[in-house]
């Protein structure tokens, strides 16, 4: 008598948590669910990346401040680039400077007389 009773609690108690088990798994796997976990690694990727992004920016300014020094950069008294060229690098013609309009012409997208698609297959035209 005793032996049943152990054996029937056991079986008892085992479907009892596999029921449980079973409804976790498919309240698990409901959209709403699904769409929320989703949104919850999403997240943590962003976290991730920007430590990653921050990390990376902090380690090119370090780089950036050993390579300044190494090279001498940050010293005062650093020398200077030289001034901007004062005169044109192509003299103009002799009947004044280049026209306007000649750089418009070639860019101009105003001018529609040629369509996009030259293959336009749409029949409600």
């Amino acid at each position: 008598m005793f032996r049943r009773t152990f054996w029937f609690t056991a079986g008892a108690a085992a479907g009892v948590w596999a029921t449980t088990k079973v409804h976790t798994k498919i309240r698990q796997l409901t959209p709403e669910s699904l769409a929320a976990q989703a949104a919850n690694k999403a997240v943590d990727a962003g976290h991730r990346l920007r430590e990653f992004a921050l990390d990376v920016r902090a380690g090119m300014a370090q780089r950036e401040s050993e390579l300044g020094e190494a090279l001498g950069l940050d010293a005062p008294g650093a020398p200077q680039l030289p001034a901007g060229r004062r005169l044109p690098a192509v003299e103009p013609p002799a009947g004044g400077p280049y026209p306007a309009h000649r750089h418009d012409q070639r860019h101009d997208r105003t001018d529609r007389s040629h369509p996009r698609t030259p293959h336009n297959r749409n029949e409600d035209h």
